[in-house]
């Protein structure tokens, strides 16, 4: 014999019934069965709020029934034989007479007691289960029984207690006489020994269940929902939670108490004992296997899942005079337990100043009235503080019988929170290492879930969760290499890469499952309004974890808001040169920042584009190397313009064909007054060790004052015009010399200049052809023969290609 139950969702609606009486019919063909049922779907919380509703009018009360009359009427004219229709629809209208004269008692009398409560909720259950055993007898052996009949309890009219000793006496002695194949009752109800109805609690209808399977001993309890199986996380949250082939009975408590839906609690505990199977399975895939919950699981897995309570409040009873005086524990609990108050987590300090309570925020308010009573002499004397009281929580919680044989997890647990800037309040963990449970903000509760999930149970894949900035030339083909290197860098670098947010000037657009990057220019043309403050906050509030920020303009108002990203735990790459050239003040705050918060702060492509220039350097300094001197061209715009410019062409079509290839900046000015190439030298420098300002780097400048004091690009170039003879001597008096024009950026004795010199064919410099830059490192291992970096340093592809690194090494943290 087995005994399947079906929650609400599986009975909500008369497809849904049609499916199960279709699974009931299967399972019926090999061995009897009893089948629970709870109300259709939503029914018992429509029924309490119609009672809620009932003390003020009677009127919004009589709409609901009207409505759950409707729906269970639509039922059984759709099921239930006609030959036996009207027989079924009188007993369920006369149910619904009941129903509104005890919604009429309630307003009339002003009393809505725990007796009257759970009297209107059994009527869900007493009609589901009468209308399913009829619709089902249609084609199957199936008889009716009020459970009512069966579970004896206390008078707990609302969570009543069962009396097994009755209980079960009732349970045998029914089955024992009864030759029908199927047997429907309804769960969640019962009755004292009185006969007046009572409850078993929210969740009961599983309850009813086991309470069935245990008193008949039965092969395996199914409990039939609309998932399939206990799943590694809530769905919901976790999208890449799977189901859990085979769990302990303790694990799946573990995972019930801690926020896991499907099974409730209790559930397990009449069958524990008999060690019968449970079997959570999902009525509209019947096929999937399910979760089986045995008394020891054959997985050895260490972490079998991980779950999470909403609503959670701590209270805290804090103070010196706790130290050492036995008492106060046994105060606080038994003045919490007088009030009916559930703890679900607790902690306490090793030093006795301290103990920490996890209750549900509904309760808080009287838990801490009740708490600063009892303790009102000690408050007074300053033995101990007021209770402290902090909500807007959430528990999470890791579960597994194996995790007390491998080591490390409390700290891999820990250090994947903190990465991602989840702040733990409290933590707890039993002696039996079954659970290693921690409060934290209900903010950070769906990122902690995907974050461990990540940690746990996927095949070491990590998610990255873009927010771009910057669509120009730049940034147009970082999507592009991201789109195509996805399959790649999933395969082989084990990493995951969506871009969840996308802004210009103009237009934002977000989704949190990742933008199609085969259609972000339309999507971005019909985006919401964009600021930069829109963009932080849009990005702060969905907070995901591995967020990067990825800025991919020269814009000084977004160098602005790195503070804000690196702050809330989100990592920045950048190609702005602006923030690490910006104020030293500025430079090692955004340093610290980033240190604090563990946000990584990658900025590679400020000096050399795609090549690994910054990279280098840190690996040199960080090995133990010293530098002493830098040379280098820096500038890809200014190395294409002297390589190119010369006595049979004019220094402004140059200069146009520079921005027009994409090598310079939007503003060209930018580039050929060698602010640029200051700021890249400022930044090695500064990343060297140095303390300098960009007003301490020499610039001389090989522009005419009147370029320089130009104010838009058109006014730029039209004084190009005006003194091409200016250029053309410049180039003439390098080519006299047999010379060639580099911009060239130096570095020694902590002093830094910029300016154009003149290269002799025996310099490394001479043969740097097209966009190329070149860095030569003298340092202590390198003292004679410099360490030398040289490659493209200009262009929008291996630009992005130098972000794409960055982006890779947040990746590989």
């Amino acid at each position: 014999m087995k005994v399947l139950k079906f929650g609400g969702s599986s009975v909500a609606n008369q497809q849904n019934i049609t499916q199960v009486i279709e699974i009931i019919k299967q399972a019926s063909k090999k061995e009897k069965i009893v089948v629970v049922v709870s109300a259709f779907g939503k029914t018992t919380d429509n029924l309490l709020l119609a009672a809620k509703y009932a003390l003020e009018n009677t009127t919004e009360a009589k709409k609901i029934v009207t409505e759950l009359e409707k729906l269970h009427i639509e039922v059984i004219t759709a099921l239930v034989p006609s030959k036996k229709q009207q027989e079924v629809i009188q007993y369920t209208q006369q149910l619904f007479t009941k129903l509104t004269a005890f919604y009429e008692g309630i307003f009339l009398l002003q009393e809505l007691s725990p007796k009257t409560l759970s009297t209107i909720a059994s009527f869900g259950e007493q009609l589901s289960s009468y209308i399913i055993a009829n619709a089902a007898k249609k084609e199957l052996d199936v008889i009716h029984k009020d459970s009512r009949d069966l579970i004896i309890t206390n008078d707990n009219y609302d969570n009543a207690q069962v009396n097994f000793k009755e209980t079960n006496k009732n349970i045998v002695a029914f089955f024992t006489k009864n030759t029908h194949q199927i047997v429907v009752l309804g769960g969640f109800i019962a009755a004292n020994k009185t006969g007046e109805t009572t409850t078993l609690g929210r969740g009961g209808s599983d309850y009813s269940a086991a309470i069935y399977a245990a008193a008949l001993n039965v092969n395996e309890l199914q409990i039939w929902t609309d998932v399939s199986g206990m799943f590694t996380a809530n769905p919901r949250e976790v999208k890449q939670a799977f189901p859990i082939t085979q769990i302990s009975y303790i694990e799946a408590m573990e995972l019930s108490h801690f926020g896991a839906k499907v099974l409730y609690p209790p559930t397990i505990q009449p069958i524990l004992e008999k060690e019968i199977p449970i079997r959570i399975k999902n009525t509209f895939e019947p096929e999937n296997d399910g979760t089986l919950i045995v008394k020891k699981s054959n997985d050895t897995k260490a972490v079998k899942g991980i779950s999470h309570i909403e609503n959670i409040s701590l209270l805290t009873l804090e103070g010196s005079g706790m130290v050492g005086v036995p008492g106060f524990s046994k105060r606080m609990f038994e003045t919490l337990s007088l009030h009916h108050i559930n703890i679900v987590f607790i902690t306490q300090a090793s030093s006795e100043h301290s103990i920490c309570i996890g209750i549900y925020d509904n309760d808080a308010k009287k838990a801490k009235e009740c708490l600063d009573e009892t303790f009102q002499l000690e408050v007074q004397k300053n033995k101990i503080n007021p209770i402290a009281v902090e909500s807007n929580l959430s528990i999470i919680a890791l579960v597994g019988d194996n995790m007390k044989n491998h080591q490390g997890l409390s700290g891999q647990m820990f250090s994947a929170l903190g990465k991602n800037n989840v702040n733990v309040r409290a933590i707890a963990q039993g002696a039996s290492e079954k659970n290693i449970s921690a409060v934290i903000n209900s903010n950070d509760a769906k990122k902690a879930l995907n974050t461990l999930h990540e940690q746990f149970f996927e095949e070491k894949i990590k998610q990255l969760n873009l927010f771009v900035t910057g669509v120009g030339n730049v940034g147009e083909r970082f999507l592009a290499q991201i789109n195509q290197q996805a399959a790649y860098l999933k395969k082989h670098l084990k990493l995951n890469i969506r871009i969840i947010g996308i802004s210009n000037s103009k237009k934002m657009i977000f989704n949190k499952k990742g933008i199609d990057l085969t259609q972000w220019k339309k999507q971005l043309e019909n985006g919401e309004p964009s600021s930069l403050t829109a963009f932080f906050e849009k990005t702060k509030s969905l907070n995901m974890r591995n967020s990067v920020f990825v800025d991919n303009t020269a814009n000084k108002s977004v160098s602005e808001v790195y503070e804000n990203y690196l702050g809330n735990n989100i990592a920045v790459v950048t190609c702005n040169k602006i923030a690490c050239a910006s104020s030293l003040v500025n430079y090692k705050n955004l340093k610290r920042i980033s240190h604090k918060y563990n946000a990584p702060f990658l900025f590679e492509t400020n000096v050399g584009a795609g090549l690994p220039v910054i990279d280098t350097l840190k690996n040199l300094i960080a090995s133990g190397d010293q530098i002493h001197k830098i040379q280098a061209v820096l500038s890809g715009t200014l190395n294409f313009v002297f390589n190119n410019f010369n006595a049979s062409n004019t220094f402004h079509d140059i200069v146009d064909q520079a921005q027009k290839e994409g090598y310079t900046e939007p503003d060209p000015k930018i580039d050929l007054s060698g602010i640029d190439v200051a700021r890249k030298i400022l930044i090695l420098a500064r990343e060297s060790g140095y303390d300098l300002e960009l007003e301490d780097i020499k610039n001389e400048s090989f522009l005419p004052e009147k370029s320089l004091q130009t104010t838009n690009n058109s006014d730029f170039y039209a004084t190009l015009t005006e003194f091409e003879k200016h250029f053309q001597q410049l180039f003439k008096e390098a080519n006299d010399k047999n010379c060639r024009l580099k911009y060239v950026a130096e570095f020694e004795n902590g002093k830094a200049k910029v300016g154009l010199q003149h290269i002799p064919a025996n310099h490394p410099f001479y043969n740097l052809e097209g966009s190329d830059n070149i860095v030569l490192f003298f340092t202590e291992r390198y003292p004679v023969n410099p360490l030398q970096i040289k490659g493209a340093g200009a262009g929008a592809e291996v630009t992005a290609s130098g972000i794409f690194a960055d982006v890779i090494r947040v990746g590989n943290r």
